[in-house]
């Protein structure tokens, strides 16, 4: 199998209030959008999709609390990161944790989509 590129998507029933929090949360617009369609993040390393899916096909994508898929966004400040999601309304709701690999901490978006906001040992 050959591919060019891949990007992460995400469903979003409530299209435009997800749309919204990824834009504040990122800091940035979509690089590419659809109205009430389609969003596109440029990330680094990743391009980060949002759509909306059709009507028949909704149920596909019901929010399951257990999802074993995270988004894992790399921050330089972990602390700061934490303070702009508490900005946003959607605080994490746990304790920073440290692993091997350096210091996280869970949040949810507002579909309950988990974000892993994790910063390196220095």
């Amino acid at each position: 199998m050959q591919y060019a590129h891949a990007l992460v998507t995400i469903a979003a029933v409530n299209f435009e209030n997800l749309v919204n929090f990824y834009t504040k949360l990122l800091e940035q617009n979509p690089a590419n959008l659809i109205p009430n369609v389609y969003a596109e993040f440029q990330l680094a390393g990743l391009r980060l999709g949002i759509f909306k899916p059709k009507q028949i096909h909704e149920s596909e994508f019901n929010i399951s609390a257990n999802s074993p898929l995270s988004l894992c966004l790399e921050v330089s400040n972990l602390e700061l990161a934490i303070a702009h999601l508490a900005f946003l309304g959607y605080p994490p709701p746990g304790e920073i944790t440290t692993a091997s690999h350096g210091r996280e901490i869970y949040a949810y978006d507002p579909n309950g989509n988990r974000l892993i906001l994790h910063q390196s040992h220095n």
